[in-house]
């Protein structure tokens, strides 16, 4: 498809003329988002008739209270987040061409950080391409169209993502939390190409199998690399447990590092399948084992056992998912430290993870020291961790800035 033809595939309104306006209300702070904040409320937009009338993912010109453009943003009327900013200028055509430079500077940055291309390509809208995910696994990618405006879009991003890349393999996974927020349906689908199996994903020394079409989110979390490293220096010899696993995330980087063994622990079979497939193309499937279950149950199942570990790994996920989650979570964060750390041996390590934006830093750091101590532990905080620079943060949107790793060091 050439540009010419991209452009084509386009609604009307993804050009400049005849585009709706939309405006702030009185009150909201335009401020914000003039300062690069990328996201506009429900209550904070005048809701008229013609803005309710909008198609879900159609483009206006936001203005502020006094009608002075604030840029080219998507609105979605059914969404609590009502529209997202696109561009600052309020001419901006949203073509093949557009999409192509928005990629494109999303690889450069990609190409100076890995010798290999795999790695999260798009993250969303610190990459300027708001609500849009892209996982690149070397051929082949994963679209996470999460904004209405990114689903009626989708061929012409496609389009442009082989353009910029060469990738011959494109999935959509259109599923999860976000899409059901913005009012979109689930359905995962291939969009170009062949796929034969799960993909073998070089990273940390360990390989992963990532399953693009019927895995978790996009088929393997790129977020967690740097953890998996700083976990990996802390394994050698060392007896690991790694709960949440997933593909086997913390447990087959810690066997690339040389850890005597490792247990993972999760509660999906086709996960801890693909985690064994991983460790055997690594050469390591002696030392890895699995177990298939609730992971709380198999905490207390293995402290009753008397298990201790050098080394335990929990990355569970979202607990607190929004705000109105948050107290539920950080008691769930708390009882997860409580359960792991006696399964910790004297002077081994203690990972705690969590994917939810809601629970701060502090409030994460906080519920795993108290979860900690109820358990009759102490120790040391040694280090925090957040997803790797593939996963960039918009200073403006806290939402951006998800993930956290704390790494204890436990006394006996």
């Amino acid at each position: 498809m050439t540009e010419a033809d991209t452009s084509r595939s386009l609604p009307p309104e993804a050009r400049s003329d005849a585009r709706p306006v939309v405006r702030l209300r009185p009150k909201a702070e335009a401020r914000a988002i003039r300062h690069g904040f990328p996201w506009v409320y429900a209550d904070e937009l005048v809701t008229d008739r013609r803005t309710q009338a909008l198609t879900p993912g159609a483009l206006a010109v936001l203005e502020d209270a006094e009608r002075r453009p604030l840029g080219l943003v998507t609105v979605n009327i059914k969404s609590k987040i009502i529209a997202r900013m696109l561009d600052r200028d309020p001419e901006a055509v949203i073509d093949g061409a557009w999409l192509g430079a928005r990629i494109t500077r999303a690889q450069a940055l990609r190409d100076r950080l890995y010798e290999a291309p795999f790695y999260r390509l798009v993250h969303a809208e610190a990459d300027g391409l708001p609500g849009v995910i892209i996982d690149r696994f070397g051929d082949a990618a994963v679209i996470q169209p999460n904004a209405a405006w990114a689903e009626a879009h989708i061929d012409a991003l496609a389009a442009a993502l082989i353009e910029v890349t060469g990738v011959t393999t494109i999935v959509k996974n259109a599923s999860g939390r976000s899409r059901g927020l913005e009012g979109l349906n689930e359905e995962t689908v291939l969009l170009t190409g062949a796929l034969a199996g799960p993909v073998p994903v070089p990273m940390n020394g360990a390989i992963y199998m990532a399953d693009l079409m019927g895995g978790q989110k996009t088929g393997l979390f790129f977020d967690q690399r740097p953890n998996h490293a700083f976990a990996a220096r802390l394994a050698k010899g060392a007896r690991v447990l790694d709960v949440f696993s997933h593909v086997g995330g913390f447990a087959l980087a810690a066997l690339a590092a040389g850890a005597e063994s490792a247990v993972a622990v999760d509660g999906s079979a086709p996960a801890l399948a693909l985690a064994e497939a991983g460790a055997q193309a690594m050469g390591a499937a002696a030392r890895l084992s699995v177990r298939q279950g609730d992971a709380f149950g198999a905490l207390e199942a293995l402290a009753a056992e008397g298990a201790q570990f050098d080394l335990v790994v929990c990355d569970p996920p979202a607990f607190a998912p929004s705000k109105a989650a948050l107290e539920a979570g950080l008691r769930a964060y708390e009882r997860v430290a409580r359960l792991a750390a006696p399964l910790v041996a004297p002077g081994g390590y203690l990972v705690l993870c969590s994917c939810s934006h809601a629970a701060d830093l502090a409030h994460f750091r906080n519920a795993s020291a108290r979860g900690i101590g109820r358990a009759g532990r102490r120790g040391q905080l040694l280090h925090s961790g957040s997803a790797g620079p593939d996963h960039p943060m918009l200073p403006q949107l806290a939402e951006s800035g998800y993930l956290k790793a704390l790494f204890f060091r436990l006394d006996g």
